[in-house]
C-alpha cells in the first residue's frame, strides 16, 4: 500500500533562535508492499504464535523522488528476512515491528510509552558509539501491528522516533540550493565521488571531504578526524541522503543527525556544515542541482559538564485523514494465495514492458481462448508455454488415455495418471493446469475427431453427428486453434471448419528429428470480407506475388493441406507399430510447443493480427510487430540445427481451405462431412484434384521422341 499525497500542513517545524522564519522538517510516510502482509501472515502462522517479542524488520527509502512526492519509507514484502539487502539506490531504515494479538489490545495500548521505549533504544545508540558504527539508526522507525487474519485485515501505526534536542536549531543561514554554494564542475565531482564510494554504500549519512575541487565520501565515523586533521585548503561535510523534495525544507533523517552532533561535537566545533543530497537521473545523467545546504551553530546548547538526559521523544505518523491513528489495509481480495499466484505469474510479463517491449498488450493474450486439439506431448508443451505467457482460457480436446509410455514425454501427467486403465487426457491435463495454477481456467473435453477415409457406418451416425456439432461450437467459442494430433487426417476437419469460421489456426507436427510449425492462412480480408467469395484471383496474385519474392497478405496463406495434391486419407491402415506411433527425438516436441506459442503471440501483438503479411524467407524485410515479423511456417531439422522460414500461398484446389470445400460445407452441413469420411476421393472431385492426378498421368504416357524412334517417358 502507498501513501498519501504530501500536504505542508505535514512539516514539523523546530524554531530558530532569535527572530528568523522556523526550519520544517518533513517526515516520512510508511509505503508498505502488499506483498508484505502475506509474508507477516506466514510468519504470525507459522512462527510468532502468540508471541510479542520484538521483530526485527528492515526498510528503505530514496533521495532520488520527482518533486511533490512524500518523503517514503518504503516495507518491502521481503522485510522481514534477515540481512535482507535494501534494492538498489536505496538507504536501509532499522525497524522493530511490534505485534498485537486482539484489536482490543492494540488500541489500548499505551502508545507514549511504546514511542519511549523505541526512543530510549535510539537514545543509546546516539549516546554510545552504535550510530557512528552503524549510521542507517538514525532512520529507526517502530511499526505497531494487529492482524485479523480471518478477514484479512491489518491494522498498523508507524512511527519515525525523533528527539526535540535541540529545541532550538541555531542556523548560520537559512537552508539554501547547493547550486548556491557550488559550481556545476563541483556539483559533478561530489556525484561522481558519491557514486565511486566502495563503502557504507546502503547508509544514508556519511562524511564529505572537499580539497581543490577533489571530493571524497567517507563513513560517518571518521567525521572527526577529518575535522581535526582539515587545513585551510581543505573542507569537510556532514551529508545525508535526503528523501525530502521540497525546495527549502530538509527530510526527517537530519532531525536525528542534529541530535547526534550535538552529542558528540558541538563543544568541539559549534558549526556544521551539512549537505542534503538528492538525486534525480535525467536521460542517463545524475542531477544533484535540487538537494539543499544547510550550515548550524550548535555551540553552547548543551552543559559543558553533564551528560543531558533524553529529552522527549516524538514521531508517530499521520493517518489517510490526516489525524493522529492508526492506518488499516484491507487485503481480503488479494490475500488469496491464488491471487497472489496470478500477480506473481504476471510479474515476468509486466516487467517486460519496462524496457524490453514496452507496447506489448498484455490483455489481449491473456483474454485470447485457446483450444489445443491434442492433449499428448505438444498438447502438453503447449499448454505449459501458453500458461507462462499469461492465458487463461484453455481447453483440451482428446480422446485418447494416459498410458504408462505417456508421463516421461508428457509434462502434464505422473505415473499416477496411467492406473486403473489411464485418466482421459483431456481431463487429467486440464486438471493438471489448474493444480500448477488455480487461475487458469482449464477444460478437457472428450471427444474423437471424424476423419476423411475413416467411414461412418449407419450405427454411428448419430455420434458422429454430435461429435461433429460439439467440435463446431468448440472452435466457435475459442480464439485460437491449436491442430496438435498425431496422424494427417485428423488435421482436417478442424483446418475446414477454422476456414469457415474466420479462426487463428496453428500446426505443429513432428518428425524423427524436424518439426513442422506454421499458421493458416486466415480467411478474412482486411475490410472484413470474407476471402471465400473472391479467392481465386486473390490466390493467383499470391501465387504471382510468392513467384517474385513479393512478402504474401496473410489472408492468402497457405494452409496444411495447400502443399497436397490428394486428399488426406486413412494413414494407420496396415502400419507397424513404429508407424502408427509419433517416433520422435525427446527434444524436438519442446520446441515445436514453444515456436507455435510464440507464433500465436507474434501474431496477437502484430498491428494486422491474422492478416500479418509473411516473406518467403527470413532475409526478406517485412512489416514487423511488437515481437517482430512473423513468418508463415518455420521447418526445423534437429540433426542438422537448421531452422528454415518459408512462406506459401493458398492453393485454390486445397482439400481443406478452398473456396469449393468451405462453400460446400455452409451449404451442405453434415451431409457433405459425411461424404468425404466415407468416400476419400470425395474432396479430390469437388476441389479439381483428381482432374489435376488425371493431367499429370496423362502426361506421363509413354510418347515418341521427335528426333529418333527411341520411346521415354
Amino acid at each position: 500500500m502507498r501513501s498519501r499525497n504530501f500536504h505542508l500542513d505535514d512539516l514539523v517545524p523546530v524554531t530558530i533562535m532569535g527572530d528568523a522564519a522556523i526550519l520544517q522538517f518533513a517526515p516520512f510516510s510508511s509505503a508498505v508492499d502488499a506483498g508484505f502482509w502475506h509474508k507477516f501472515t506466514q510468519l504470525k502462522l507459522d512462527v510468532i504464535h502468540l508471541s510479542k517479542d520484538p521483530i526485527p524488520v528492515t526498510g528503505n527509502y530514496v533521495n532520488s523522488d520527482a518533486a511533490g512526492l512524500p518523503s517514503r519509507l518504503s516495507v518491502e514484502y521481503d522485510a522481514l528476512e534477515s540481512n535482507q539487502p535494501v534494492p538498489h539506490l536505496s538507504f536501509r531504515a532499522v525497524g522493530t515491528l511490534i505485534n498485537t494479538n486482539t484489536v482490543e489490545e492494540f488500541r489500548s495500548y499505551d502508545k507514549v510509552e511504546l514511542l519511549k521505549s523505541a526512543g530510549a533504544s535510539l537514545w543509546e545508540a546516539l549516546t554510545s558509539e552504535l550510530a557512528l558504527e552503524n549510521p542507517s539508526l538514525l532512520s529507526s522507525f517502530l511499526m505497531f501491528t494487529f492482524a485479523d487474519l480471518k478477514k484479512y485485515h491489518y491494522y498498523y501505526w508507524f512511527a519515525f522516533p525523533a528527539f526535540t534536542l535541540p529545541k532550538t536549531v541555531p542556523l548560520v543561514q537559512q537552508p539554501q540550493p547547493i547550486v548556491s554554494q557550488m559550481t556545476e564542475n563541483e556539483i559533478a565531482s561530489l556525484l561522481a565521488a558519491f557514486s565511486a564510494r566502495e563503502t557504507d554504500k546502503n547508509s544514508g549519512f556519511f562524511t564529505i571531504r572537499k580539497k581543490n575541487n577533489d571530493w571524497s565520501i567517507h563513513p560517518l565515523k571518521k567525521y572527526p578526524d577529518l575535522r581535526t586533521a582539515a587545513s585551510t585548503d581543505a573542507e569537510v561535510f556532514l551529508g545525508f541522503c535526503d528523501p525530502c523534495t521540497l525546495p527549502q525544507n530538509p527530510g526527517w533523517p537530519l532531525r536525528n543527525l542534529l541530535t547526534l552532533v550535538l552529542l558528540k561535537w558541538s563543544k568541539q566545533w559549534p558549526i556544521h556544515k551539512i549537505l542534503c543530497l538528492r538525486i534525480r537521473t535525467r536521460s542517463g545523467v545524475q542531477d544533484a542541482s535540487h538537494s539543499i545546504y544547510v550550515e548550524v551553530d550548535l555551540g553552547g546548547i548543551l552543559d559543558q559538564d553533564n551528560q543531558p538526559v533524553m529529552p522527549t521523544c516524538l514521531g508517530w505518523e499521520k493517518n489517510e485523514r490526516g489525524k493522529m491513528g492508526p492506518r488499516m489495509v484491507n487485503l481480503s481480495s488479494t490475500m488469496d494465495p491464488t491471487r497472489l499466484a496470478e500477480s506473481a505469474v504476471d510479474l515476468n510479463l509486466k516487467l517486460m514492458r519496462w524496457r524490453v517491449a514496452p507496447q506489448l498488450d498484455l490483455p489481449v493474450i491473456q483474454d485470447t481462448r485457446c483450444l489445443l486439439l491434442g492433449a499428448g506431448t505438444l498438447g502438453c508443451g503447449v499448454a505449459r508455454c501458453l500458461l507462462g505467457w499469461g492465458i487463461r482460457n484453455i481447453t483440451f480436446v482428446d480422446s485418447g488415455k494416459v498410458s504408462f509410455s505417456n508421463p516421461v514425454r508428457q509434462s502434464l501427467f505422473v505415473f499416477d495418471s496411467c492406473l486403473n486403465g489411464g485418466e482421459n487426457k483431456a481431463t487429467a491435463a486440464a486438471k493438471a493446469l489448474k493444480d500448477i495454477f488455480p487461475r487458469v481456467n482449464s477444460n478437457g473435453v472428450v471427444l474423437s475427431i471424424p476423419m476423411p477415409g475413416h467411414t461412418v457406418s449407419d450405427s454411428l451416425i448419430e455420434q458422429v453427428r454430435k461429435d461433429v456439432e460439439k467440435l463446431e461450437q468448440l472452435i466457435e467459442d475459442h480464439d485460437a486453434i491449436f491442430l496438435l494430433m498425431d496422424s494427417r487426417e485428423s488435421r482436417w476437419l478442424p483446418s475446414m471448419l477454422g476456414s469457415a469460421k474466420n479462426k487463428l489456426v496453428f500446426t505443429a507436427a513432428l518428425g524423427f528429428d524436424s518439426y513442422l510449425v506454421m499458421r493458416h492462412g486466415f480467411r478474412q480480408r482486411a475490410d472484413g470480407a470474407d476471402t471465400a467469395s473472391s479467392s481465386t484471383s486473390d490466390q493467383q496474385g499470391a501465387m504471382a506475388s510468392a513467384v517474385h519474392g513479393a512478402p504474401i497478405p496473410g489472408n492468402l496463406l497457405g494452409c496444411y493441406f495447400c502443399n497436397d495434391v490428394v486428399a488426406p486419407g486413412d494413414s494407420t491402415r496396415d502400419r507397424t507399430l513404429d508407424q502408427q506411433c509419433t517416433v520422435t527425438r525427446p527434444g524436438v516436441s519442446y520446441l515445436a510447443a514453444a515456436h507455435v506459442t510464440e507464433l500465436m503471440v507474434s501474431i496477437l501483438q502484430h498491428p494486422d493480427r491474422g492478416l500479418a503479411e509473411a516473406g518467403i524467407s527470413s532475409q526478406q524485410d517485412v512489416k514487423e510487430g511488437v515481437l517482430g515479423p512473423v513468418p508463415h511456417s518455420l521447418r526445423g531439422f534437429l540433426g542438422r540445427h537448421q531452422q528454415l522460414t518459408p512462406a506459401t500461398a493458398a492453393f485454390k484446389q486445397c482439400p481443406a481451405c478452398s473456396d469449393k470445400v468451405v462453400s460446400a460445407y455452409r451449404e451442405e452441413g453434415f451431409e457433405f462431412l459425411l461424404k468425404v469420411f466415407n468416400t476419400p476421393s470425395y474432396l479430390e472431385d469437388i476441389t479439381g484434384l483428381s482432374a489435376l492426378q488425371q493431367c499429370t498421368d496423362d502426361s506421363q504416357v509413354m510418347t515418341p521422341w521427335p528426333e529418333a524412334d527411341a520411346w521415354v517417358l
